[in-house]
């Protein structure tokens, strides 16, 4: 293949139609979280199918324990930035609580927000039966919708904590509920979070749509990590997340020499100062 062709194949944006027709052809979907522009241009460059601007960033970004304080103005600000960076990838705003449980006509209007203000092509709602109205509302507006069911964060104070969902048959059952509720509702994916890997199988088999799973085993269509766990840029990553590299340690160590050569005056030396 000649440069120009690599060059465009790599270019060509990812649609929602485009990562719908992956099921049916076997072939698997990488998603990661970015919330800037730095980081997006990174991930896009490296082929990532869909950059997710997470309401994960209450966490990571902004050291809140939950992701309950996130705001729409937040996720839509972070949404363009992720936007900027994303020449090939599909940028998927996360719907932050609050801001499309009250009522469909709210949801609309702040799924539209992060499309027109925000850049994003998609956006991602938490819950299953009880949202499903309101996915159908938003798809009828002409914003793809995808869905999170099983462990959902913003649920956090419902379930006790971030724990394991479908573990006996009422659970099991709830979840490929929710699954199938998003789904004739008229969602293009789902993210399966926090299921056993035996439960995300069967629902990956049962729907027509992808599925995209954290901490539900390798059965799904997809696979989705926050990206400060995927680069080691945090304390404690979950027993799911797989660290492909160990940043935080990089960035320490780099301070760490900055520190040291402005205290013993070897920092700027000849090479880094104007004349």
């Amino acid at each position: 293949m000649s440069t120009v062709t690599a060059k465009a194949a790599r270019e060509h944006r990812i649609t929602i139609p485009s990562l719908v027709a992956r099921k049916s052809r076997g072939e698997r979907i990488s998603m990661l979280t970015a919330y800037d522009f730095t980081f997006a241009s990174i991930f896009d460059a490296a082929d990532i199918d869909i950059l997710l601007v997470g309401d994960s960033l209450g966490n990571v970004v902004q050291g809140q324990d939950t992701t309950l304080p996130v705001t729409l103005d937040e996720i839509v600000y972070h949404t363009r930035l992720v936007a900027r960076g994303s020449r090939r990838a599909t940028v998927v705003s996360d719907m932050p609580f609050g801001s499309y449980q009250i009522s469909a006509e709210d949801a609309v209007r702040n799924t539209i927000r992060c499309v027109k203000d925000g850049g994003a092509h998609a956006v991602k709602l938490e819950g299953g039966e009880a949202i499903a109205a309101t996915i159908e509302r938003i798809v009828a507006a002409e914003v793809p919708v995808m869905a999170h069911v099983g462990l959902t964060p913003q649920s956090v104070h419902r379930m006790g904590g971030h724990r394991v969902q479908g573990r006996d048959e009422a659970g099991r059952s709830r979840v490929i509920r929710d699954a199938q509720a998003v789904e004739a509702a008229g969602a293009f994916s789902v993210v399966l979070e926090g299921v056993p890997e035996d439960l995300a199988r069967e629902i990956t088999q049962l729907l027509t749509i992808p599925t995209i799973g954290i901490g539900a085993g390798i059965h799904c269509d997809g696979q989705v990590l926050v990206m400060h766990d995927m680069l080691g840029l945090t304390d404690w990553t979950p027993s799911f997340v797989k660290q492909y590299a160990n940043l935080g340690a990089l960035a320490s160590q780099a301070a760490r020499n900055f520190a040291e050569e402005v205290t013993n005056s070897k920092f700027p030396d000849a090479r880094h100062s104007y004349r």
